[in-house]
């Protein structure tokens, strides 16, 4: 991919802790043993290419004084975003209550043993007594139920690349959480007036997942524009110049080559204002640019391709899930970007949907040279803005949405194969994405309209859909998915279904 994704962002020194249940009765020669083999699964785990961070070995637990205290260490400490769990042996599962009740991050529970296959000739008592998390992991797994935890469970032997690639999948939505529980987000003017999906209950939004909504006036943004060192412009005007296919009104000495300079104004303001106030996230909107020249188009589009979520019109929520998938796909092919289903293309052929925005769309998700051209914006009632334009690159993927559904929040997914257009579009200004959306256009959009789905999303083609439904898990948010299976009457019925169960587990 030609512009890839900056790691100025990624989530450094986190780990996940592995936690190996055993007890007293045992001895300590067996219970050496037992931490000896933790610890080969530990290191088999670890080799593992697909893990995004490595498993952090913790000595072998017998008592639940030494469980809670690890429980509560666990949740103490910034850079541990999870705990595996692994009964070696037969752990009492009581003896886990007090540490499982104290623990205030996402679990997953593996079933697996130190051997692969059964010394069946050979085997002997002393070797069924060492080997007994088959019996039990159900143990623990039956107080893990009786507590209603949200925890992923993953049966396997940890040298199968299926079992590494789920623990791989979980440790992703756990970075997602820890990024949501400590994601900050700036809104530069409020929500597009009138506009219902955009909005929604902030409070509601830290409580469930953690993230801060923190409100600025516009002139917050033009303040830190009209202090930008004027070398640091000079050098990122230059940059682009480099990396971009510059059109030559916009060039050095071009006639419009101070609009490039203003963007690129607006985004050393943008990601110093951020990073000053420890804001990953932000929002703009075109009806509330006070003084700004120009609505923020290349300047959006660099800060989202350096990791930064963004919502347009004021769309927190769609800029808080676009870092939270940032930071979940992190390394990964492909890309993430802002996006909103514009048209559609009916037929005929096979029917798409073409997708863009106003100017915002991360150039991540393509692999060509993008242009930096400037045009006309017929909203907003400001000058021209400058801004990158470009295909997305095929590939498969999936849109995503969150809203606010007044009781609760709920995830859209849809796969999608994003394909290339079926002509050139030749006099469209903005950058975009046109895919074919599973299982037809006709059924999607249905049970998208069902679901009550943003018309603004994420469009990833970096996020695999097990890593979307383990955070969804991890935050005990509803994930509706939309998916080559999917039927407009079924996916209606599991919205009816999921509303009274979540209108009944609010009661308890």
């Amino acid at each position: 991919m030609y512009y890839s994704q900056m790691k100025s962002l990624s989530e450094k020194g986190l780990e996940v802790w592995f936690l190996t249940g055993s007890q007293p009765l045992y001895g300590a020669d067996i219970l050496a043993q037992v931490a000896d083999q933790s610890k080969q699964v530990v290191a088999t785990l670890n080799a593992a290419s697909e893990l995004p961070i490595k498993a952090t070995w913790k000595p072998v637990l017998t008592t639940p004084e030494d469980i809670k205290a690890l429980c509560l260490e666990a949740s103490a400490n910034p850079n541990c975003i999870g705990v595996i769990t692994w009964m070696h042996t037969f752990s009492p599962a009581k003896m886990w209550i007090g540490g499982l009740n104290a623990l205030q991050v996402p679990i997953l529970h593996l079933n697996t043993q130190a051997n692969s296959e059964l010394p069946w000739e050979s085997i002997d008592m002393d070797f069924m007594n060492l080997n007994q998390a088959a019996h039990g992991d159900r143990e623990h797994g039956h107080v893990q139920a009786r507590l209603h935890l949200p925890r992923k469970v993953v049966a396997g032997h940890v040298s199968d690349k299926k079992v590494s690639t789920r623990i791989a999948h979980w440790m992703r939505a756990a970075i997602g959480w820890n990024t949501a529980q400590n994601l900050k987000l700036a809104r530069f003017g409020d929500n597009m007036r009138f506009v219902a999906v955009t909005d929604g209950d902030k409070t509601s939004a830290q409580i469930t997942l953690g993230m801060s909504i923190e409100a600025y006036g516009v002139n917050a943004l033009v303040d830190a524009v009209a202090a930008v060192d004027s070398a640091a412009l000079d050098k990122l005007v230059a940059e682009y110049e480099q990396i971009f296919e510059v059109s030559a009104e916009l060039k050095k000495g071009g006639a419009r080559h101070d609009s490039l300079r203003y963007q690129a104004s607006l985004e050393i303001a943008l990601e110093e204002f951020l990073t000053a106030g420890n804001f990953t996230a932000f929002t703009t909107n075109f009806e509330d640019l006070g003084a700004l020249k120009q609505l923020p188009g290349l300047a959006v589009q660099r800060m989202m391709s350096k990791g930064y979520g963004f919502g347009g019109e004021g769309d927190w929520k769609t800029s808080a899930l676009l870092r939270i998938i940032k930071s979940m796909t992190e390394g990964l092919p492909g890309g993430t970007s802002f996006m909103e289903d514009y048209t559609y293309h009916f037929g005929p052929g096979e029917p798409k949907v073409l997708g863009a925005h106003m100017l915002e769309v991360c150039p991540t998700i393509t692999n060509q040279k993008p242009k930096c051209e400037i045009h006309p914006l017929g909203i907003g009632g400001k000058d021209d803005p400058v801004r990158l334009v470009f295909n997305a690159t095929p590939a498969h993927g999936r849109v995503v949405g969150l809203m606010d559904l007044g009781d609760r929040f709920r995830i859209v997914s849809n796969d999608i194969e994003v394909v290339k257009p079926d002509k050139e579009l030749k006099k469209l200004p903005v950058a975009c994405a046109v895919w074919k959306p599973a299982p037809s256009l006709a059924t999607s959009a249905e049970s998208w309209i069902y679901a009550g789905g943003s018309h603004h999303t994420v469009l990833s083609t970096a996020l695999d859909p097990e890593v979307l439904s383990d955070f969804a898990n991890i935050a005990q948010v509803e994930h509706l998915r939309i998916s080559a299976s999917t039927t407009s009457e079924e996916f209606h019925k599991e919205i009816k279904w999921n509303g009274a169960f979540y209108k009944l587990s609010s009661l308890t």
